[in-house]
């Protein structure tokens, strides 16, 4: 591709390049350049780009893209935002495959990942079509699944996924859209068939400093969206409905103006099943998760798919096939009389949903591991404390990527919230440690939730990330108390 293909509708400032230059491809990463490559400079929140012009010069970048003139020698082009100017340019370099499937777009909180799973689930069963996904726990096209960076990947990565997708024959996409990705830009120049909200609670106030700063970022979504979905129950929900200018259709389990309502709602053990009410319209659904929040995966869910024109009858059958998501109210099969689970749970609104979800079934005590991440948002460490010494019976205060942070600190913070109640607790910043030691004190009849890790199979201390898996910390355990048992 030609330059002045690759820059196509991107506002130039200036230029010193040849618009008949031939580019191979574009990075925003200077280790990755070859030459006949063209250096995005980005101006990020932890570094800038511009400080690795030279680095991408050196490695044979045949121009560069950027925001301040590069004091190296090289062709460049100046243009006023260089993030945005990324997305615009990826969209060109592959032929702008958005335009060619029909995206969904999920964002909020909570609830993402297991929201988009379930959406994918139904559009595959209903049409019999491919539906490529992007999100928190991996990327799928056809039948490859590709391990996830970020919630939703930069712009380059994002058209590049987009492209494989129109390749392979996947008709649909449906992809977790963060608040940073809404922000920064990542998303830029894609058209969401619908747009999903599923709930606004504390977190990330590190990068949004408040929580109507986080709501508008969330809003952005409706921007670019042909019609949008919104969880009419969350404090968000009626301001942005009326932020949102697209076609808007609402979902409820309390408020019966919603235009989907779930009545006779029956919470079982091992799913949920209730009605979906719409205008004119009831049907018995089925979802084989448990808990209350699944209640609302499931209403985002046939809200969604009947904005893209299925039957509540199809959506129904298709939602009672479904299955959960690795890290998502994982229970975990062991050799022992109680049970465990693995969720996701990194933020004060999802941890109070799974010890709620745990504590309508559990027959004998909830032992509770969770930590807090380092270098976020550290306000919610309290508030974390408080709801696990106020659900469970038992805490065990450990660590969650506590990157550069001193863990015992954060855990310090943690324990501040858990003052003034009796719940007995132990800190242990190991984390492995910390699960067998919750798995070595649980009875029969008791739930063990091991919080905050999900799908991660990995710790982040300092800036290394160190592989570790708490399906095979628990397998381990069993393991050496099998050998145990027998010598």
């Amino acid at each position: 591709m030609k330059i002045k293909d690759l820059l196509a509708g991107v506002s130039v400032l200036e230029s010193t390049a040849d618009p008949e230059m031939t580019v191979d491809d574009i990075a925003y990463d200077s280790r990755v350049i070859k030459p006949g490559t063209v250096f995005v400079a980005v101006e990020g929140y932890v570094t800038d780009g511009h400080k690795y012009i030279g680095s991408a010069v050196k490695n044979g970048a045949s121009a560069i893209v950027c925001q301040k003139p590069p004091e190296t020698e090289v062709p460049y082009v100046l243009v006023e935002d260089s993030r945005l100017a990324l997305a615009q340019i990826s969209a060109n370099l592959f032929g702008h495959p958005a335009k060619e499937l029909i995206i969904i777009g999920v964002t909020g909180t909570n609830g993402k990942t297991t929201v988009t799973h379930l959406i994918k689930s139904v559009i595959e069963t209903v049409t019999g079509k491919k539906c490529g996904l992007i999100g928190t726990n991996e990327n799928i096209v056809g039948d490859k699944v590709y391990e996830a960076e970020r919630t939703t990947p930069e712009s380059y990565d994002l058209h590049k996924l987009f492209r494989e997708m129109a390749d392979s024959g996947c008709r649909y996409a449906v992809m977790e859209v963060s608040s940073h990705a809404l922000v920064t830009g990542r998303v830029e120049g894609v058209l969401f068939e619908a747009g999903v909200f599923t709930n606004l609670t504390q977190d990330h106030l590190d990068f949004h400093i408040t929580m109507e700063n986080y709501r508008d970022a969330k809003a952005k979504l409706f921007d670019i969206s042909k019609n949008a979905v919104i969880n009419l129950d969350d404090p968000a929900g009626p301001y942005l409905k009326e932020y949102a200018k697209c076609p808007v259709v609402t979902y409820s389990a309390k408020n019966d103006g919603a235009d989907l309502v779930a009545k006779d709602i029956k919470l079982r053990e091992s799913r949920v099943d209730f009605c979906a009410v719409a205008i004119g319209k009831i049907q018995r659904m089925e979802l084989h998760i448990p808990g209350m929040f699944s209640v609302y995966n499931a209403l985002a869910t046939i809200a969604c798919c009947e904005v893209l024109g299925f039957s509540l009858p199809d959506i129904s059958a298709a939602l009672k096939e479904c299955k959960g998501v690795k890290g998502r109210a994982e229970v975990v099969p062991v050799d022992a009389d109680y049970t465990v689970i693995i969720d996701y749970a990194h933020s004060p609104d999802a941890l109070e949903k799974i010890l709620k979800t745990v504590k309508g079934f559990a027959k004998g005590r909830i032992l509770v591991v969770f930590g807090c991440g380092g270098e976020r948002d550290t306000g919610k460490r309290p508030i974390m404390g408080r709801i696990a010494a106020e659900l469970a019976d038992y805490v065990i205060v450990s660590s969650d990527n506590p990157r550069s942070e001193d863990p015992e600190s954060i855990i310090d913070d943690v324990i501040e919230g858990m003052k003034g109640f009796k719940t007995p607790y132990k800190r242990i910043s190991d984390r492995p440690e910390a699960v067998r030691w919750a798995l070595s004190h649980a009875r029969t009849d008791d739930v063990v939730v091991l919080a905050g890790k999900g799908h991660e199979d990995y710790q982040v201390i300092g800036t290394e990330k160190i592989h570790q898996d708490e399906r095979e910390v628990i397998a381990e355990y069993f393991a050496e108390k099998k050998k145990n048992n027998r010598e």
